[in-house]
């Protein structure tokens, strides 16, 4: 299989007031096409500073990322927004979701950006909301959605490109137990259907159920181990 992410010697410096923070002190991996892979950490070890690397929301102080073989340092903005917006979806802890707009609208919403006619955005947004069990709630808005409906909203626009590879960083971090499953078991869904995918956590429980586990400290990579099938 194919490397679809690879990083080298990442480094990823703070300054603030003439005070250096090293987030990411040179962490290498790779991630190949179709893997599930789980980054562990407690809070403060660089984890999040890492996920923003990996979706180009963020540029490396130093060290190499691509992302499907592609160099995003030297792609134009353009460049970088196609790559970004095409090959990577995310799902955020807060969801993310914009209030004023329905459930259906927010899932169309990264289509707007690719002249993607009405008609089209909507029958595919219709079709990933029904694919994650949010068929009924087409038209609520997210104060009219609980915590875990919101975040299927969240994993459906994520999906909308069709991209290759999912990042999602603490998905359960503001979901109960139960509802946290529920989203644990699309993610699943979604690996075995082909799609890559990483997700950030700093729960051991969560991290256990992906077959490869990164476990970061102190901006280094701690361990990268991977798990016998059971």
């Amino acid at each position: 299989m194919k490397e679809v992410i690879k990083l080298e010697n990442v480094k990823k410096i703070y300054y603030s007031e003439g005070v250096q923070t090293k987030a990411l002190d040179g962490i290498s991996f790779s991630i190949k096409e179709g893997e599930k892979v789980s980054i562990i950490g407690p809070s403060g070890s660089g984890k999040s500073t890492l996920m923003h690397i990996l979706g180009l929301l963020d540029k490396p102080t130093s060290g190499k990322i691509y992302i499907e073989g592609k160099d995003p340092s030297i792609l134009n903005d353009d460049e970088l927004t196609y790559l970004r917006g095409k090959k990577i979806g995310f799902v955020f802890q807060n969801f993310n979701l914009t209030p004023s707009l329905t459930a259906i609208e927010n899932v169309m919403l990264p289509l707007m950006f690719y002249d993607v006619d009405y008609k089209k955005r909507y029958e595919k947004a219709k079709s990933l909301l029904e694919k994650v069990g949010l068929g009924d709630r087409l038209d609520y808005y997210p104060s009219q959605i609980s915590g875990g409906g919101k975040q299927r909203v969240a994993i459906a626009r994520a999906l909308i490109n069709d991209p290759s590879i999912i990042l999602a960083d603490e998905p359960t971090g503001d979901l109960d137990t139960k509802t946290g499953h529920e989203v644990l078991e699309i993610f699943d869904k979604l690996n075995h259907e082909g799609k890559t995918l990483v997700i950030v956590t700093h729960d051991p429980s969560i991290a256990k159920k992906s077959p490869r586990i990164i476990g970061i400290l102190d901006g280094k990579i701690e361990f990268d181990k991977t798990q016998k099938k059971r």
